[in-house]
Parts: C-alpha cells; sequence; structure tokens
C-alpha cells in the first residue's frame, strides 16, 4: 500500500487522468448499447418456472408483454356511441404503432366480457411485440400519448402494465443530488474546510459513476434488474463517501503531527487504507455469497453491486491519494493551518462529548446496556409479521396512470383481474380433452376463484392453457392460499385417471414460488455470511467473544431494521405520504441484500471500533481503559460516517422507485442503530461488563491460528515513535478529565 501510495502521489496528475478516462470511456461505451435490463423472477425447478416455459413452447405469440388500456365514465355507459366511437378509433390508433402486435377491443367479439357490469368501465388489452425489458420507451410512451389524447370530460383514460411502467416519471436524478449535498454539508461541518469536504464527494462519485455505466453493459451480459443500478449507486455513495471520509480524517490527523503532505498521504492510505480495502473486500464477499443461492436473478445483482464497491475503493487508495496530494495543506481549515504554524504539532486529545459518553457509558453499563437491548426489542417486533411477496401497481402511488388503472379494473371487474392464474399443461387424447372442457364446472365452485376462461388448444392440440380470475388481489394473502388449494387439493383430485399434469402459473404464483425458494435457502445464506464474518473477526482480533458479539449485533441491526421497513411498507405507516404508493408485502429479496450490504457496513463499524480498543488492551492489558479510550477516540468518526451515509439511503425515497425506496430505509434505519445504538452503546456496556473475557482465546487455537493484522506493523511502530513524545502528558490528561467527568455526573 506504500509503494501504491508514493505511486499515486508521485504521478497524481496521470492518476486523475486515467480515472476521467475510465469514467469518460465507460459512460460513452454504456451510452451507445443502451440498457438490456431484465426483472426475471422465473426459478427453473418450480411449478410457475414449469409453466411459463410451457407456454413459451406452445404459444410462442403470448411471449411480448401484455398492458392494458383502462377507461371509466361516472354517468351514463361505456356502450354509449360517443364513447364507443372514441376508444375505437383510440384503439385503432394504437394497433398501427409501431412495436404493437395487437390490440383486444371491448366492442369487439374477441373482446367479450371486457366491459363492466355497470356498464361504467372497460379496458382492452394491448399485446406489444417483446417482452417489457425489450420495449423501447418511445414505443410505450406514443401508446400512452394515444390513449391519453381521448380524454374528456366525464371520460377518465388510464394505462397499466409493465411497458405502460417504463413511461412513469421517476425521482430522476434529484435523490443522488440531495443525498450528496447532504453528505457535503456533514463533510464540511466534520472538516472545516471546502476542499477537504469535496474531495470524499468527487472520489465517490467518480467512482459511482463508473460504475453505474458498468452495470448497464453488464446487462447486456446477464440477467440484471433493473433497479440494480440505483441499489449499486445508493450503495457505492455510502460506502465510497464513507471510506473517502476515513482516509481523509487520517490525512488530516497526520498534517496535524507535523507530517509533510506527502508522508501524510502515505501513512493514510498505508494504514486507513489497508482497513478500507478490508472493509469493502467484506461487502463484495458478503454480496457474492448471493451466488450460492443460485438464482439468476439475484446473480446479476449481485456482480453490479460489488463491482460498484470495487470501485469505489479503488477510487478511494488511488484517486484520493492523488487528490490529496494536488491540494496541499488545504485539506486542514485556515485556522487549523494558523495554528499549526503557530503553535507546531499538537497531539489530538479526545476531548468533549464523546469522551463524556465514553466515561458515561464505563459509569452506567447496564442501564444503557439494558436500554439499548429494548430499542431493538421494539423495533424487531414487527418483523415477525413480516410477509414476503411482490409488490404489484396496485402499490403505485395515487397520482400514477398504472395505480389509477389498477383501481378501475379492481373497482369495476374484481381485484383479482389485475393477476389472473394460468394454468397450464400437455394433453393426450381425447380423455384429457374432456377433462379439460368440463373443468371449469368444477373450479367455478371452488373458493376464492371468481372466474375462469375457455380452454386454449395449441396448433397441435397438444398443449393447452386457460386462467382463473380470483376474487382477491394478486398479493394479497387469499390469491396465495388460493394457489396452494389448487396445487395440492382441486388440482390432484381432478387429474385423477388421466395423463394430465396441470401447472399453476402467473403472477402471484411466480412470486410466491420465487419467495419460497428464497426462504428455502436464506438460512443457509446467513449462515456462511455470519460465519465469514466470525472468522474474519477471529483472525483480525484473536478473540472469541469479539466475532460473537459482532454476529448477534449483525442480526439484531437487521431485525431492527426490517421492523421499520414492516411498519412503513406492509403496515403502510406514512408509505402514502411519503408518495410510496399503498401497503403490500416486502420484497423477497430484500432480506438476502439486506444481509450482504449490512454485513459489510457493520464490519466498517465493528474494525474501526475494535481495533482501537484492541490496540488499547495490547498495550495497557486493561479493558475498561481500552473500551473508554477506543469509544471516544472513534465515536465521533464514526457518528459522522453515519450521519453520512443516513443522509445518503433516506434521499433514495426521492426516487420514486418503492424497491429503491425501501431498500433507502431499510439500511437507513440499519446504519443509525448500528451507529447509535449498538456500536456506541451496546457494543461497549457489553465490553465493560465482560472485562477480560472480551479478549480470551484458547491457547491451542490461537497457537493454531495465522497472524493477521489491518494495520502493518511497521506503521505501528511509526505511529508509536511519533507519538512517545506527547503520550505520557496525554494519558495523565486523560485520566485527569475521565475523572472529573465521572464526579460531574449525576448519581
Amino acid at each position: 500500500m506504500a509503494a501504491l501510495a508514493r505511486w499515486c502521489v508521485r504521478r497524481r496528475l496521470v492518476v486523475v487522468l486515467l480515472w476521467l478516462l475510465a469514467l469518460g470511456g465507460v459512460s460513452a461505451a454504456a451510452a451507445v448499447t443502451g440498457s438490456a435490463y431484465s426483472n426475471d423472477y422465473e426459478v427453473p425447478g418450480t411449478e410457475s418456472g414449469r409453466a411459463t416455459q410451457l407456454l413459451r413452447e406452445g404459444f410462442p405469440h403470448l411471449g411480448g408483454d401484455s398492458d392494458t388500456v383502462v377507461w371509466h365514465v361516472d354517468s351514463g355507459s361505456v356502450r354509449d356511441a360517443a364513447v364507443e366511437q372514441t376508444m375505437t378509433t383510440t384503439l385503432e390508433k394504437i394497433a398501427d404503432l409501431p412495436g404493437v402486435a395487437s390490440v383486444v377491443s371491448p366492442y369487439d367479439s374477441a373482446g367479450s366480457g371486457l366491459i363492466s357490469a355497470d356498464g361504467h368501465t372497460a379496458y382492452a388489452d394491448v399485446t406489444f411485440s417483446h417482452s417489457a425489458e425489450d420495449i423501447d420507451k418511445s414505443q410505450a410512451q406514443a401508446v400512452v400519448d394515444t390513449a391519453k389524447d381521448a380524454e374528456a370530460d366525464g371520460l377518465q383514460v388510464e394505462l397499466g402494465g409493465s411497458a405502460v411502467a417504463l413511461t412513469e416519471s421517476k425521482g430522476g436524478h434529484v435523490a443522488e443530488v440531495v443525498g450528496v449535498l447532504m453528505a457535503a454539508l456533514v463533510l464540511f461541518l466534520a472538516f472545516g474546510s471546502l476542499a477537504a469536504s469535496l474531495l470524499p464527494i468527487a472520489t465517490a462519485l467518480v467512482g459511482v459513476g463508473t460504475a453505474y455505466a458498468g452495470i448497464v453493459l453488464l446487462g447486456h451480459a446477464m440477467t440484471v434488474a433493473d433497479f440494480a443500478p440505483m441499489l449499486g449507486m445508493l450503495i457505492g455513495l455510502g460506502v465510497g463517501i464513507d471510506y473517502a471520509l476515513f482516509i481523509v480524517t487520517r490525512h488530516r490527523r497526520g498534517l496535524k503531527r507535523g507530517l509533510s503532505v506527502t508522508e501524510a498521504v502515505e501513512n493514510a492510505v498505508t494504514t486507513t487504507g489497508r482497513a478500507v480495502v478490508f472493509a469493502g473486500a467484506t461487502v463484495c464477499i458478503a454480496l457474492l455469497g448471493m451466488l450460492i443461492l443460485r438464482l439468476g436473478f439475484l446473480n446479476g445483482v449481485a456482480i453490479a453491486a460489488s463491482l460498484t464497491v470495487v470501485l469505489t475503493v479503488a477510487a478511494s487508495v488511488t484517486l484520493l491519494p492523488a487528490l490529496l496530494s494536488l491540494i496541499g495543506t488545504r485539506a486542514l481549515s485556515r485556522r487549523e493551518r494558523r495554528r499549526l504554524a503557530e503553535h507546531g504539532p499538537e497531539p489530538e486529545l479526545p476531548t468533549g462529548f464523546a469522551h463524556r459518553w465514553s466515561a458515561f457509558v464505563e459509569r452506567h453499563p447496564k442501564l444503557l446496556g439494558a436500554i439499548a437491548l429494548l430499542v431493538i426489542t421494539v423495533l424487531a417486533l414487527p418483523t415477525l409479521g413480516l410477509r414476503l411477496g411482490t409488490s404489484d401497481q396496485g402499490n403505485d402511488p395515487k397520482s400514477a396512470t398504472t395505480r389509477q388503472a389498477y383501481d378501475l379494473l379492481a373497482d369495476g371487474f374484481g381485484p383479482g383481474v389485475n393477476g389472473p392464474l394460468t394454468l397450464v399443461t400437455r394433453v393426450d387424447g381425447a380423455e384429457d380433452k374432456l377433462l379439460l372442457d368440463n373443468l371449469d364446472a368444477t373450479l367455478r365452485t371452488t373458493e376464492g376463484i371468481a372466474s375462469t376462461t375457455p380452454v386454449t388448444y395449441d396448433t397441435g392440440g397438444d398443449l393447452a392453457y386457460f386462467t382463473i380470475v380470483p376474487d382477491s388481489a394478486p398479493q394479497s394473502r387469499q390469491t396465495s392460499d388460493l394457489v396452494e388449494r389448487l396445487r395440492t387439493e382441486v388440482l390432484p383430485r381432478a387429474e385423477t385417471g388421466t395423463t394430465l399434469d396441470i401447472h399453476v402459473g402467473g403472477m402471484t404464483a411466480s412470486y410466491d414460488d420465487f419467495a419460497d425458494v428464497i426462504v428455502g435457502k436464506l438460512p443457509l445464506f446467513v449462515g456462511v455470511v455470519i460465519g465469514l464474518g466470525c472468522l474474519l473477526l477471529l483472525l483480525a482480533f484473536r478473540s472469541v467473544g469479539i466475532p460473537l458479539k459482532a454476529a448477534a449485533m449483525n442480526v439484531a441491526a437487521v431485525a431492527a431494521a426490517f421492523g421499520v421497513v414492516v411498519a412503513i411498507f406492509q403496515w403502510g405507516w406514512g408509505s402514502e405520504l411519503l408518495g410510496l404508493g399503498r401497503a403490500g408485502p416486502i420484497e423477497p429479496f430484500l432480506p438476502v441484500i439486506m444481509v450482504s450490504v449490512l454485513f459489510g457496513l457493520s464490519m466498517d463499524y465493528q474494525v474501526f471500533l475494535v481495533s482501537r480498543m484492541y490496540e488499547e488492551w495490547l498495550e495497557t492489558g486493561d479493558n475498561r481503559r481500552a473500551v473508554r479510550v477506543g469509544l471516544a477516540e472513534t465515536s465521533r468518526v464514526i457518528n459522522s460516517a453515519a450521519v453520512i451515509m443516513i443522509s445518503v439511503f433516506l434521499a433514495f425515497v426521492l426516487s420514486g422507485d418503492r424497491v429503491i425506496a425501501m431498500f433507502g430505509i431499510a439500511l437507513a434505519a440499519a446504519v443509525a442503530l448500528d451507529a447509535f445504538v449498538l456500536r456506541t452503546l451496546l457494543v461497549p456496556a457489553l465490553m465493560h461488563l465482560l472485562g477480560g473475557a472480551n479478549w480470551w482465546l484458547p491457547g491451542w487455537l490461537d497457537r493454531r491460528m495465522p497472524r493477521i493484522s489491518i494495520e502493518p506493523p511497521e506503521c505501528r511502530a511509526a505511529h508509536e515513535r511519533l507519538t512517545d513524545v506527547v503520550e505520557q502528558d496525554v494519558v495523565e490528561q486523560m485520566e485527569r478529565e475521565r475523572d472529573e467527568d465521572v464526579r460531574d455526573i449525576p448519581g
């Protein structure tokens, strides 16, 4: 790391130019190729997956995206001549638009059943030539504009479907801008130097910008969800600014101790830079742990997010040193530079609130530990009611045309029309066809079914499908129960004595199967991630207690964060107020990604906090002093980093995307709890209570374990030589201030 730092300082202009060329080149390539995202929830081997495969084999014309144009009149009927003429003309124009394969009108014989019983609502099916991820946004926009032109007084026209959703206005880049501005404000308040506060922002933006364009290109090579770039940006901005913050803080500390700019940069990269690489590696390892789930949908997300972290870490240890050397001593504020010139190097003492808080925790570990546990427990309680599922356009904001189309269909035709189930089977002989033709009578008497459609056969008569409209909404528990009842009771009885093997597919069935697969593999995934974290901490701190506490803290942070998410998104506490739509289930992939990201973020704070405690423990053998000094010296930086992350994550609520907002709130809640409740309250309280047991390691294990160090021995030795002159005075002053603080605390 020292050699890398020296090279970046000597070739600083070259380093900056190379990063700018990388950003420009990858962005240009992404602009030329365009995006190719795919939200493919299909899981091979599941029943819904087999249903989809059979449909593709026998009915390839169904492969295009199917959307709806919905119109409604408050008075009169949609059958009135004026309404019929207006909408017929509109549908004919839509049918002639590029990318549209067919339009089924309710005014044609093929569209029977597309007009509601009260005559106030009707809809048309618009089928595109390609699936939603392959549809050009301009083609979908043309359909929306043409349909909306038909609106008039008394005639409301709305549209729904995946292609239409492409045209919905999102928050654009407002979320990123707000997050960056908030981070810049926190950095300026922390450093007092405009130059120093802008460098972490610039470094993170270059790294994240390059990664964002890289994810666009990655979508052409593998399945990448459409939210992956925004998720990568959310994670990248948070960790990128934080990593740069740690390095700049160490660099400024070196300048204050009298080091030259080059020496301070080298010292920061060689020490804190190693910790940044270690922390970034743990985040990537945790994210790539999603690959063990063997789900194509998550593979792309894992690699995309890991790519972002890799590039932000690379920018932090290469681009940032170059920029630091360019601004020289302006990394310090004017007042700090003037003080350094007048008084020379001075030791940094852990004074102020951080020092007083550390002494307070030392005095009341049981009380504060109990309060922290109570807070975490209360916030985690809603997690017991967590229901995994996938939101649909019924969860969109009220102002969205997709949400209004969804509500109009639900009011006019019943909620199940927004998510019909598709039943597919192979057919062998006349007996199978006879049973299929008569099956609708059995299904109509089944609880939870509103209607069925006639059976449709392929050209050879070997495959057949029909649809069922539930009497409940697609994401409701009743619809999931219906899917289970069809699969385990109704259809097996009907298939008796035949060769039929009817598979239940459709939106709800696919989402339920996806969630079931995730839940089934989640224990293995969590076990691997937590186990890996414990192993890394065991090697770094040579203690059994530290890794076990870290594992418990990670689980607590995830549980409490999910409690917040359930309250807002599943229970609907404030979701409409925040513009995030109405209540609905929690995305099934959220637990996996949350565990991955939080594992890495928690490792950052754990390593930064405990490594200082460990260093003090090795020097003094005094656990109380080690915990007190470690907390006093690191809590300010941890809290500043947490405030930056929280600001960035919460800003993504403005994105207008429910999934991204869910990630933003979940990660912000988890970071807030981790930094302000767990790392600066519960962890030090427990470490005070456990005493020397914190650092216990069986002798036989100690002899067999390799020795690793986040901070290299030569840097620690140099650091000790640098501080030997003032160390004794610092120790004595800390002890005096600590004794005074303890006497001043009531009780």
